[in-house]
């Protein structure tokens, strides 16, 4: 595997990008580019994911010196290029798979497209709910100017006493705590109201269009997103600002949710995404843009759980004439109309979706979804362990995911040619 990837970089992966940062002739001579994108593409696949362990490896492991030779490059250089070259590395996950499908292994037949919530690298315990920060804000800002009053007041006497040349004028520790996370606080707030606002903005020109649509006012209760004000439940991190705090399997944790778009044919990544939203249902239009994108066309079949279902979404994929199998789950499928009696079906094709699974049976080609794109978190979070994101934010934590979705394709690759030689 490691000379296979050293070769595919070499030969197959245009790094003009990585390359066109180093134009400059200042400084240390910078280790190889090429070199250290083989180095992270085959740590990745190995499941060695810090860059003190790709350290230690480059010292002490065979497969990882054959790579690098007499390189020896230390964990910060290690680092720094990962942070540098994150746009560039994310955009490999597109050449490498132009070389899958070169070699006949997407097809694009059927596409199984689901997420999984990966953790932040932030403790859920560092984050606070708006209702919270409103009540802590004002103590804490009383608190701060008190102490920092009684400060000042020291200060001056200790001037008076000792002169202004002499020491004494440190603002305690447990104030300088205090006013840090006064600031976070206000941070916080002050961020979330803008997201509060800016989901109002996007709602109303949501109801402005649908209600255009249908000649009249939507009826039902106005929804509080409406108000451009927080929920008192509404959460920021103070460590990752941009994660959330997600329900998974284990519970509720700090994190992610992770987007993939899986071929059946050979369990290939055709596109991938990250989002800090617990619902999917936002992201299968996004998704079907990024296949069209990596790979000029659209499945001809695509399957979904029940978290994409949704009429918008079941409108695109006939707008994309794409043969759809989404589960309906506890979609409502007919309501009444409380003036006439007579019942109506406000979700018309979800109930045709309903049926058209339900004709299908387990020889239906919604079969295909589990074991398509399940399978595929499965080797990414057990044998290659990678449960956790390493950096923070969501574009660091989007390249992140990318290079582990590049690397999953280059370990399907590489075992077709190893499998096919010729």
């Amino acid at each position: 595997l490691v000379h296979f990837i050293r070769k595919v970089v070499a030969e197959d992966l245009d790094l003009s990008d990585v390359y066109s940062a180093y134009e400059s002739t200042l400084g240390q001579p910078p280790y190889h580019p090429g070199l250290m994108t083989a180095l992270l593409l085959y740590s990745y696949s190995r499941a060695v994911y810090t860059s003190r362990r790709i350290e230690v490896a480059c010292l002490e492991r065979l497969d990882f010196r054959a790579l690098v030779g007499a390189e020896r490059p230390d964990h910060s250089t290690i680092s720094e290029f990962r942070k540098r070259h994150r746009e560039a590395l994310e955009r490999l996950f597109v050449q490498v798979l132009a070389l899958c499908r070169d070699a006949g292994m997407v097809k694009l037949g059927h596409v199984a497209l689901d997420g999984t919530k990966m953790r932040a690298n932030a403790s859920k315990h560092a984050a606070m709910s708006y209702k919270r920060m409103k009540e802590a804000e004002p103590e804490l800002a009383r608190q701060v100017e008190s102490w920092m009053d009684e400060a000042q007041q020291g200060d001056d006497a200790d001037d008076a006493s000792l002169g202004k040349d002499k020491r004494g004028d440190e603002i305690p520790a447990h104030i300088r705590e205090k006013a840090r996370k006064l600031v976070k606080i206000q941070s916080a707030t002050a961020r979330l109201e803008a997201e509060a606002q800016a989901k109002k903005e996007q709602l109303e020109a949501e109801r402005a269009a649908k209600e255009a649509e249908q000649g009249r006012p939507i009826r039902g209760p106005r929804p509080k997103a409406l108000d451009g004000v927080p929920e008192d439940k509404a959460q920021a991190n103070f460590t990752d600002p941009e994660s959330r705090i997600m329900k998974t399997a284990n519970g509720f944790e700090q994190a992610y949710n992770a987007q993939a778009a899986v071929d059946s044919e050979h369990q290939l990544i055709v596109a991938h995404a990250v989002t800090n939203e617990q619902n999917d249902g936002r992201q299968l239009k996004a998704m079907l843009d990024r296949i069209e994108a990596n790979l000029s066309k659209s499945p001809a079949q695509l399957s979904a759980d029940a978290g994409y279902c949704s009429e918008e979404n079941l409108e695109e994929l006939e707008r994309r004439k794409i043969d759809g199998y989404i589960a309906t789950g506890r979609q409502k499928h007919g309501t009444s109309s409380p003036a006439s009696g007579d019942p109506t079906n406000s979700r018309p094709r979800a109930t045709a979706m309903r049926e058209k699974l339900r004709e299908g049976g387990w020889e239906g080609p919604y079969r295909l979804r589990k074991q398509t794109v399940e399978p595929v978190f499965g080797q990414i979070k057990e044998p290659r362990g990678f449960r956790r994101f390493l950096r923070r934010g969501l574009a660091n934590v989007a390249g992140e995911w990318a290079l582990l979705c590049t690397v999953h394709n280059l370990l399907k690759l590489a075992a077709m040619r190893s499998a096919c030689p010729a």
